[in-house]
């Protein structure tokens, strides 16, 4: 029968366990990866939808007429900033008593939006 040499097995068993663990160690980084940059745009996602809500809370401090604030916009001292759309009664587009209010906050790339109508 054959005879099989013995020599080279322990290289070539080496050889494998270090790619098994490599392998592993770049599938852990790729996710550890993904899983960084998913909470930085989470963490811009929180800042922009703050950034909004300072909007609406700028068109609360004129609350019984906001239209002079429509199209209004501000930066704030974290560069974020927002964007005010304001709507009476009379806009086909809002179906509220008085206003509809859209204030679209931004930080970079990321924009979220609250949205009142009173």
């Amino acid at each position: 029968m054959f005879k099989f040499s013995q020599k080279g097995v322990s290289l070539y068993l080496a050889m494998m366990i270090m790619g098994i663990l490599l392998a592993i160690a770049l599938g852990i980084s790729t996710i550890f990866i993904g899983q960084t940059k998913m909470l930085k745009e989470m963490g811009n996602s929180v800042i922009a939808f703050y950034a909004a809500d300072a909007g609406i809370e700028k068109s609360l401090t004129q609350r019984n007429d906001p239209t002079p604030l429509n199209g209004y916009s501000e930066t704030l001292d974290n560069e974020a900033g927002y964007n005010l759309n304001v709507l009476d009664s009379t806009d086909p587009d809002c179906d509220a008593d008085n206003y509809c209010i859209k204030s679209i906050g931004s930080y970079k790339e990321t924009k979220r939006a609250i949205e009142i109508t009173y």
